[in-house]
């Protein structure tokens, strides 16, 4: 697993607030998915000749 992208408590919390119960793997999972969207990002911008990932390339 790649390092981990996003905050654990931030992730726990905002769950909380939809009432329900963070499993233990939820938080790989979500990085997991993160990762993969950056990694995407990048690829769109580069077929776009930039180096500057951008909010629409998500």
């Amino acid at each position: 697993m790649a390092e981990v992208l996003v905050v654990t408590s931030k992730v726990k919390e905002a769950v909380k607030a939809q009432g329900c119960n963070t499993a233990s793997d939820a938080v790989e999972a979500l990085s997991a998915k993160v990762n993969q969207m950056v990694k995407d990002a990048a690829e769109r911008a580069k077929a776009n000749g930039r180096k500057t990932v951008r909010g629409v390339d998500f």
